[in-house]
C-alpha cells in the first residue's frame, strides 16, 4: 500500500463553542501507481483530509501509514514524510519567492540536505518532466512568465523533492484554456511515465472523467463513495443530492437515452461520446438528411 489511513477523525478547534468535526472516521487505502480524483461539495473535508496525508495537519484520532512509516506519530521526522508526499495547493505560483526559475526549483531538493550536484540534477530533471527547457528558462524570473507556465514551476518544485505521491489541490483553478490544458497534460505525463502516484482534487468533472482511474466521493467529513469514474459518475441523482454534477457529456447521454436512442450509459468523456454518436450513425440510428 502507497497510503492506508485508519479510523481518521480531525475536529476544528475542539472543547469550543465553534468545535467542528472535519473528518469522521475515515478508512481508506490510496494504492502505489494509482491516478485517484477527490471531489465532494465545498466544506466536504477534502482540503483537511489531504493536509493530513504529509503531516501538514496532525488528526485528533486515527493513523495514516505512508509506506508502513507511521506520520502520525509523535517526534515524526517530517523530511522522510516530504520526500514521500509532495503537495501542491490551490494556485501555488503565489509561493514562488527566488529570482530565478532554477532557484526556486532547488529551494526544496536544497532542504532536503542533498549535495549541490544532486540538486542541480533533480531541478533539469524536473523542469524537463513540466516541459521547460533547462537552458531557456534557468535564469529567468519565475514573476515574468504565463499564469501556465508559473504553475508548471510551482509543480517542478514539488517533482524536485522526488515523491512517490503527488497531490494536487484544484491545480488548474484560474487558468486560461492553453494554460489549464497544459497542466492536465503534465500530471497525466508524471502519472503515465514516471508511475507517480497522484491524488487530484478538482471541481471539474469533465477533468476527473478525462484524468482519473478512480473517484472518491466525500460529504459532510466521510466518505461518500469509492469507485471507477464510469460507475460514479453513473450514480446523478446521489451525486446532485451532495451538491456534485457529473460531466457535462454524460448529461448529454442521458437525455437521448430518455428520447429512446440506444445509447450506452457508461459514456463520461466527449471521446467516449463521439465514438457511440459515430457507432450509433455507421449501425443507422441517426439519418444523414
Amino acid at each position: 500500500m502507497s497510503i492506508k489511513i485508519e479510523k481518521l477523525n480531525h475536529i476544528y478547534m475542539p472543547k469550543t463553542p465553534f468545535e467542528k468535526a472535519a473528518l469522521k472516521e475515515i478508512s481508506i487505502d490510496f494504492r502505489d501507481g494509482e491516478f485517484v480524483a477527490l471531489i465532494g461539495h465545498t466544506g466536504s473535508g477534502k482540503s483537511t483530509l489531504i493536509q493530513h496525508l504529509n503531516a501538514l495537519l496532525k488528526p485528533t484520532s486515527g493513523k495514516i501509514y505512508v509506506d508502513d512509516l507511521d506520520i502520525t506519530k509523535e517526534k515524526l521526522n517530517l523530511t522522510e514524510v516530504r520526500k514521500k508526499v509532495g503537495l501542491v495547493f490551490q494556485y501555488p505560483e503565489y509561493q514562488l519567492f527566488e529570482e530565478t526559475i532554477e532557484k526556486d526549483i532547488a529551494f526544496g531538493p536544497k532542504n532536503l540536505g542533498l549535495s549541490e550536484e544532486e540538486v542541480s540534477l533533480r531541478v533539469k530533471k524536473a523542469m524537463k518532466i513540466v516541459g521547460l527547457d533547462y537552458e531557456k528558462y534557468k535564469n529567468v524570473s519565475p514573476f515574468e512568465l504565463s499564469g501556465g507556465q508559473k504553475r508548471r514551476v510551482a509543480i517542478a518544485g514539488v517533482v524536485a523533492m522526488e515523491p512517490k505521491v503527488l497531490i494536487l489541490d484544484e491545480p488548474t483553478a484560474g487558468l486560461d484554456p492553453k494554460g489549464r490544458d497544459e497542466i492536465l497534460w503534465q500530471i497525466k505525463e508524471l502519472h503515465n511515465t514516471y508511475k507517480m502516484t497522484i491524488i487530484l482534487v478538482s471541481h471539474s468533472m469533465e477533468d476527473v472523467a478525462k484524468l482519473a482511474e478512480r473517484v472518491v466521493v466525500m460529504n459532510k467529513g466521510e466518505i461518500y463513495m469509492d469507485g471507477k469514474p464510469g460507475d460514479i459518475f453513473m450514480r446523478i441523482e446521489e451525486l446532485e443530492e451532495v451538491g456534485l454534477a457529473v460531466p457535462q457529456v454524460t448529461y448529454l447521454v442521458r437525455s437521448l437515452k430518455e428520447k429512446g436512442f440506444p445509447v450506452s450509459d457508461n459514456i463520461i468523456t466527449v471521446e467516449e461520446a463521439k465514438e457511440e454518436l459515430l457507432r450509433l450513425y455507421r449501425e443507422g440510428v441517426f439519418k444523414n438528411d
